[in-house]
């Protein structure tokens, strides 16, 4: 049907006519209009702090804010900084409520304890009073949004006692606009504060930071957090186990948003009448049975390797990720460890009662070095489940290794079982590496073991003064006179064919420069303080002291290869290798050292495999009794 213009009218509904019908019978009566739907809020906002008092795990903040509010000594900028969820933003609010509170006759001041109910605190708690700005430096970054906070510095308050200008995520600023920031942050108006949130305070300027009263909100502590959780389900009308309170709370790793964001998720999956269980949260979260993390714990610390991945199969048909697994016995390992090296901890109220006794009693049974190589092992392996293409593969790859090495003694013990096997065995004879003999100290995993070797031959004394006794002396100098270049030519491209000082005679190689006879005979004559003279000959000459110095360490690796005690390390740690050897008797170039003393030994440093080695060890420790 067309309206008055030719359009098309509108479906209308019918009128509903009054009174009764046209035969006395009863009229339908008019639907009542819907009312709206209220719309959810989320229990992070529905139980947002109102108040200092609302605020939990940080009374040192409160108690400072206090205090000022009290003396009037209220910071004209403040910077709140720590994890997401502890209260930043939230602080930040309540510091401009309680600023601008004009109380409920309308005629108070700044308090601790703002009202609630004032125009100014209602405005605030809205998120639509005029004179508090909040700004989000995540999305602007520039420095045109700086630039419209000076500018509206410049004004006055609207209709509350001080405006306020909250920046979250301040660190996400740029540069310029940190510093366009700095005067009017340094010298703000009387009646303008600023309150800035982040999460990476390291990535603000110490010019802003200097400027700013700090406080560092830490994280909340389980306890904490699982009281207050059980406080919020008991207004919902919602039991919640206490095993799942604690599972909430270790979730929420110290972040109270978080923690209420997945008991929004926990009410929500549970029908009405019925109490929030722990296996609930276990499968809500993806995560392992408490106890399945202490069983399996057990297990690969008992080197049981078939018990521990019947675990992991029963966890993972029930949704468990095995990388967090592996995150859950991590944290087992440093909940132990604490139990341990803190044994008040057993009896006292921080941990929960179940951690408590299981713990303790794996504290008793465990070494300190065993919990030090699974949480290594614990560490590398969680990177490697990242990585890897099937977490799940890589994750019981590494229980297998755990379960491997549980029952092998940490380092120090196993050197000191080669050491016992080889105490009877005598050091071989003859002379050590450049006719000199010493002791030799393996190094294995941050210990080390001194070998006796024959005493040294006996040198003169050195007298005061360059002594010049042979040509390692003279490159010696030439290193000490700041000459890297000559003196790189001299131990790589010069075979000596006599030295008798003054004179030196030497056959360079092609690659050193035509006037390093030249350059040698000014260093040393300026160093000495006596003429001398460098001659150029065809003749062969020794070797360079690089050859030297690469003979005698091949010299000394054979000698070290060939010790007993070397010999039962090698054979113990299957495909270990010498990798270096190291005499304290020996000089820069390599070579017996000229100035060592009559008794003085030398000493070789065979560095051995650490415990990072130790993960991928055979059996070849059952051979040592």
């Amino acid at each position: 049907m067309s309206g008055l213009f030719g359009d098309e009218e509108p479906d209308m509904p019918e009128p509903i006519p009054e009174g009764p019908g046209l035969f006395g019978e009863s009229l339908p009566q008019a639907p009542s209009p819907a009312s709206p739907a209220t719309p959810y809020r989320v229990l992070a906002r529905k139980y947002r702090p109102t108040s200092f008092a609302d605020l939990i795990g940080q009374e040192t903040m409160v108690r400072t804010l206090r205090n000022a509010f009290a003396l009037g000594r209220v910071a004209h900028a403040f910077m709140l900084t720590g994890v997401r969820g502890v209260g930043k933003t939230t602080t930040a609010r309540i510091i401009a409520r309680a600023l601008n509170c004009t109380g409920v006759d309308g005629n108070g001041g700044p308090t601790v304890e703002p009202c609630g109910v004032c125009s100014n605190c209602m405005a605030i708690l809205a998120d639509r009073h005029p004179d508090v700005t909040e700004m989000d430096a995540a999305s602007n970054t520039g420095i045109d949004s700086v630039r419209e906070i000076i500018e509206a510095v410049r004004f006055r308050p609207m209709q509350a006692r001080t405006r306020i200008f909250i920046l979250d995520e301040v660190h996400m600023l740029s540069k310029p606009a940190f510093n366009a920031l700095l005067k009017t942050l340094e010298e703000p108006p009387p009646h303008v504060k600023f309150i800035f949130a982040t999460t990476e305070i390291r990535k603000v300027p110490i010019t802003v930071l200097s400027r700013c009263q700090r406080f560092d909100l830490r994280r909340i502590s389980v306890a904490e957090l699982a009281a207050h959780y059980g406080r919020i389900a008991e207004k919902e009308g919602k039991q919640i186990d206490r095993e799942a309170l604690a599972l909430i709370a270790r979730a929420a790793d110290g972040s109270a948003r978080d923690g209420l964001s997945i008991l929004d998720q926990a009410i929500a999956q549970t029908p009405d009448g019925e109490s929030i269980t722990e296996a609930a949260v276990i499968e809500m979260l993806g995560l392992a049975d408490r106890g399945a993390v202490f069983d399996l714990f057990e297990a690969v610390m008992a080197g049981r390797t078939e018990t521990a991945l019947g675990i992991t199969d029963n966890a993972h048909a029930r949704g468990a990720d095995l990388g967090e697994m592996l995150g859950d016995l991590l944290e087992l390992v440093h909940t132990v460890s604490r139990l341990k090296s803190i044994p008040a901890l057993r009896t006292g109220q921080e941990l929960p009662e179940f951690e408590r006794v299981r713990g303790a009693v794996m504290a008793e049974k465990l070494s300190m070095p065993s919990l030090g190589r699974a949480w290594q092992m614990l560490l590398k392996g969680i990177t490697e489940v990242e990585q890897a293409p099937d977490r799940r593969a890589a994750a019981e790859m590494v229980l297998i290794r755990l379960c491997h090495v549980a029952e092998l003694p940490p380092p120090g013990e196993l050197v000191k079982r080669i050491l016992d096997q080889s105490s009877n065995m005598s050091a071989p004879s003859g002379p050590g590496p450049g006719g000199g003999g010493g002791s030799m100290r393996a190094v294995a995993g941050g210990g080390s073991v001194m070998m006796n070797a024959q005493p040294q031959a006996v040198s003169a004394p050195v007298p005061a003064g360059p002594v010049l006794s042979n040509f390692r002396d003279v490159a010696a100098l030439v290193a000490e006179k700041r000459e890297p270049t000559l003196h790189a030519h001299l131990v790589h491209s010069v075979h000596v064919v006599r030295f008798a000082p003054p004179v030196i005679e030497i056959n360079p190689t092609p690659d050193a420069p035509r006037d390093l006879a030249a350059r040698l005979s000014a260093v040393l004559s300026e160093a000495t303080g006596t003429r001398w003279t460098v001659a150029l000959t065809s003749e062969k000459g020794e070797p360079t002291l690089a050859e030297q110095g690469d003979a005698a360490d091949h010299a000394r690796r054979s000698t070290a290869q060939s010790h007993p005690l070397v010999q039962a390390i090698l054979a113990s740690f299957p495909g270990a290798k010498i990798e270096s050897v190291r005499d304290s008797a020996v000089d820069a170039y390599g070579l017996p050292s000229t100035q060592a003393g009559d008794d003085e030994p030398a000493d070789f440093d065979i560095p051995l495999p650490g415990s990072d080695e130790l993960n991928d060890i055979s059996d070849a420790w059952e051979s040592i009794p």
